[in-house]
């Protein structure tokens, strides 16, 4: 392809025919031929005559004009001009080589990419040029080789964006050998490594970038602040509009929801997101979003630094004016006030706010010992200090004591001591303490002992140097028993006022962690990951993922290896996000030989179909002008005549113009109509079609093995151009965000219901927040507010759809929500002999849920299941109930209402008797 400023033209050769034109102009400057002058007397025999055809001495200019303009434009068409056209730069028959950067900062726009993609595989494959797809987020471990444009856009739809960035690229193992253009899809942020890569790119030939031009956006971690929580907000460019940013998280009824948002103004590139939530509230927050965004980017999960813990500190000695130093509880106050929510009072009163946390210093004899055990037993965590009244106590038979404890205890330092005060052993692999370094001047001089038993050792988690326990721990219930031998104040031991005193507390879950984790402080844990993020932001649980070393985790960044997402650790929660706290987020630099497009990519648009309809339009005029100059059309009457010819000729072309752009293609209605074939509507959302499309060909794939029914290729409905008649079964997953169709489509689709159609609704979210509570809810209710849909109800057991193909008592995808058809007749009776009622004409025309069918359907080319479904073998059965029922709903809607003429059975059985 030649191209000339913004139009290219597919066979530039025939533009040489415009080098013809001046010839043309002689040529017709040359008829008619000129007059010869001779002097005759008769003429004046013919004065007053008048001729009925005349003829002009010469063609006027503008009549000349017009027919080399209507010559012009033909050999313009016919060179085949393209508007906007995806110019190669290479031109020839070269390789090319895309790279995309596929990190998380590309998934906001993710759809823009895979079109200029698609549009540079097009051209290639017009062109006959091999391709190489390579992303820097998930490199190839060698160069790949270099394959057919087709090939490589069948595997497109697979590419998806990582929940992390491009980390240590080395060119010479990504990139083919040889020379090659290159199409660089950039996420628009600056890292190291870029420059040279962009080196051995010009080395290898010419380098094009694409880059979006919307700014990236990301939440930091979140952290406490007095008493809120602030999210800080980093962006690439500075920005002056308000963005907004919600804390999401579980209601009290475990349904997640939004339970906060904040309007964020930026100063420049940076923003902070004050949240003043409750501490219940707080507690509940799982993450962080910037409103708008599908990015991991754009999410920050929140652990352990945001859950603020509700402490109840009861102790057994009463607190005197001026004497703080002395009381055991204003020690464990000092370590838990910034980062627990505290609670005084008596252990009946505490009792009744239900605390996360129970700690007792120095409590001998508890006054609700029943209350307090069964609290324990649900899940609550007793830790208990000793002191002198536990020391002098006989407390052999409290069950909430970890250990049996001795009468008396232990002095090791004291003046009647011949020994010295004992300083700590490391602690033992296993303990939640692992990984903690123990201070040498940490000492104690007194602890109350327990008895020797024979699962002593696997109760202690800290121990002296000598042995003897120092922290042990068991379980009661669903809750924990702690007990530090050690009193809670200085007397005891300097352990109260060491910096590892707060550590030991954050490591048994009684305080949140202060500020993201150092190497040290996880080192010698494993942390699993509970929870997962995608490149969209969206959260998956981790299944069959292995553990993490603690030190790994602390020290990051997210990677292929090192996943972002949630990880625990006994009752502990560490977020690794898909942004570094310390990330700073600065716009790529291209050098200035470097060709840059913008977001803004035009499309390509022939006006070959343009051209030579203006040459016929001007051959139609030249026409009308040379009858008029002529003679031949006279008077008003043939003068309106010609006007309305014209105008009739330029209406005709642009209604035939738009009917065409209005009509279904011919090849797609034949494919449509010679056999059944699935469809979805496009929401614009590519994610969320590529399910859509991935979960229609599973259902095909599942009724080909099944049935007799044999599905061509799913499609995707353009409501607005094609022929609903031609279908029989429409999904329509629903997004937050999903324009409404025209009146024009909403009329076709009510034509489709009325016609025995079925549009299977699907808000994709298990119907969490109730029907038509969630964002894809409440958009359901306005998309389908034109349509004429019948009365609702919960699907009864006696519905056809659980019979129609398999027997079915529930209906699930992902998820296992209600589903909702049309109601039945009030009045529809009980068939005799049979268990379900006579619903012979109740054929639902919609089916609505929120249970993601096309997730549990969707697999890729080689047949496996693209997303995940429930946890192990239960999964499976869940997924093949999934299929099911989309089995039944396909039969449902190609045989109608038969399985209900089963109702006749008991009377046909009697004729057949008699």
């Amino acid at each position: 392809m030649w191209g000339l400023g913004p139009v290219g033209f597919t066979a530039p050769w025939l533009l040489l025919g415009l080098v013809a034109l001046p010839v043309l102009y002689l040529v017709l400057r040359a008829t008619p031929p000129a007059p010869v002058r001779r002097r005759f007397p008769g003429v004046a025999l013919l004065l007053g005559l008048s001729d009925q055809e005349v003829q002009a001495a010469r063609t006027p200019w503008w009549l000349m004009a017009l027919r080399m303009l209507a010559v012009a434009a033909a050999i313009v068409g016919f060179a085949g001009p393209v508007l906007h056209p995806v110019m190669s730069v290479q031109g020839a028959s070269g390789p090319l080589v895309i790279l995309t950067d596929g990190s998380w900062a590309s998934a906001r726009d993710w759809s823009l990419r895979q079109d200029r993609i698609s549009q540079a595989l097009a051209q290639a494959q017009a062109d006959g040029r091999p391709v190489a797809l390579i992303s820097l987020s998930d490199p190839p471990p060698e160069p790949p080789p270099f394959l057919s444009a087709e090939t490589v856009a069948q595997g497109l739809a697979g590419v998806q964006p990582m929940a992390w960035e491009p980390q240590d690229i080395e060119p010479a193992k990504i990139l083919p050998k040889g020379k090659f253009e290159t199409l660089w899809i950039s996420d628009g942020l600056d890292r190291a490594g870029r420059a040279a890569l962009v080196q051995a790119l010009q080395a290898r030939g010419p380098l094009t970038v694409w880059q979006s031009q919307a700014p990236v956006i990301a939440p930091g971690p979140a952290r406490i602040r007095d008493s809120g929580v602030e999210v800080p907000v980093r962006s690439q460019a500075p920005l002056t509009a308000t963005i907004e940013v919600a804390a999401i998280g579980l209601d009290p009824n475990g349904i997640e929801r939004e339970l906060a948002h904040v309007p964020v103004t930026m100063a420049g590139a940076a923003g902070v997101a004050l949240f003043d939530l409750p501490p219940e509230l707080r507690n509940r927050v799982s993450r962080f979003a910037v409103v708008g965004l599908r990015s991991a980017g754009a999410v920050s999960l929140t652990d352990d630094a945001v859950k603020r813990r509700k402490v109840a500190l009861v102790s057994g000695t009463n607190s005197r004016e001026g004497l703080e130093l002395l009381d055991p509880a204003h020690y464990l106050r000092e370590a838990l006030k910034p980062t627990a929510d505290l609670i005084e009072g008596t252990l009946d009163d505490v009792l009744v706010a239900n605390p996360d946390v129970i700690i007792l210093a120095d409590m001998a004899e508890i006054s609700a010992p029943d209350r307090l055990a069964e609290w324990v037993e649900e899940g609550g965590l007793l830790v208990r200090f000793a002191g002198p009244h536990m020391a002098a106590a006989d407390l052999s038979g409290d069950p909430l004591l970890p250990v049996h404890l001795r009468a008396g205890g232990r002095s090791i330092g004291g003046t009647m001591s011949w020994g010295q005060p004992r300083q700590l052993a490391p602690f033992p692999v296993g303990s939640p303490f692992e990984g903690l370094a123990v201070p040498s001047d940490v000492t104690v001089k007194a602890q109350v002992m327990a008895d020797p038993a024979p699962d002593l050792a696997s109760r202690t988690i800290a121990a002296l140097a000598d042995g003897t326990p120092l922290v042990t721990r068991s379980r009661l219930g669903d809750g924990q028993l702690v007990l530090f031998h050690v009193a809670a104040d200085a007397e005891w031991s300097t352990l109260p006022l060491s910096g590892l005193f707060p550590q030991m507390l954050e490591r048994l879950a009684i305080s949140s962690r202060p500020a993201q984790p150092d190497p040290g402080e996880l080192a010698g844990t494993t942390w699993v990951p509970q929870k997962l993020i995608d490149g969209f932001g969206r959260l998956s649980t981790a299944e069959n993922a292995g553990g993490v070393a603690g030190e790994t985790l602390a020290a990051g960044p997210a990677g292929p290896d090192l996943k972002p997402g949630l990880y625990t650790a006994d009752d502990r929660a560490v977020a690794l996000n898909a942004v570094a706290p310390d990330r700073r987020l600065a716009p790529a630099i291209w050098p200035a030989d470097i060709p840059v497009e913008g977001a803004q990519t035009q499309v390509a648009r022939p006006l070959k179909g343009a051209l030579l309809g203006l040459a016929l339009l001007a051959l139609v005029v030249d026409i009308l002008a040379s009858l008029l100059l002529s003679g031949r059309l006279r008077g008003p009457r043939a003068t309106h005549l010609a006007g309305a010819a014209v105008v009739a000729l330029a209406c005709g072309l642009a209604g035939q113009q738009a009917r065409a752009q209005d009509q279904m293609p011919i090849d797609r209605a034949i494919a449509a109509a010679s056999n059944v074939v699935l469809a979805h509507v496009v929401t614009g959302d590519a994610e969320v079609d590529r399910i859509a499309q991935a979960g229609l060909q599973g259902l095909s794939d599942t009724l080909y093995a099944r049935t007799t029914v044999e599905p061509s290729t799913p499609m995707a409905l353009n409501l607005e151009t094609d022929d609903l008649a031609l279908f029989t079964f429409i999904y329509w997953p629903v997004t937050a965000d999903q324009p409404a169709p025209s009146p024009k489509a909403y009329a076709k689709l009510n034509r489709f219901l009325r016609g025995g159609g079925m549009i299977l609704f699907d808000t994709r979210d298990a119907d969490t927040a109730g029907m038509g509570e969630s964002p894809e809810g409440q958009r359901l209710k306005a998309l389908a507010a034109p349509l004429d849909i019948p009365p609702l109800t919960q699907i009864p057991p006696d519905h056809v759809l659980t019979r129609t193909f398999y027997l079915l008592a529930s209906f699930p995808g992902r998820y296992d929500g209600p589903v909702w058809v049309e109601a039945a007749d009030g009045k529809a009776a009980q068939a005799e002999g049979m268990p379900f009622r006579d619903l012979n004409d109740g054929v639902t025309p919609v089916v609505i849920g929120g249970n993601d069918w096309a997730g549990a359907w969707a697999v890729d080319a080689r047949g496996n299941p693209l997303l995940p479904v429930g946890r192990g073998m239960g999964g499976d059965q869940q997924r093949e109930m999934a299929r099911r029922f989309g089995v039944n709903l396909i039969m449902h809607v190609l045989t109608g209402n038969y399985k209900s003429d089963q109702v006749h059975v008991p009377a046909l059985l009697e004729r057949l008797g008699q």
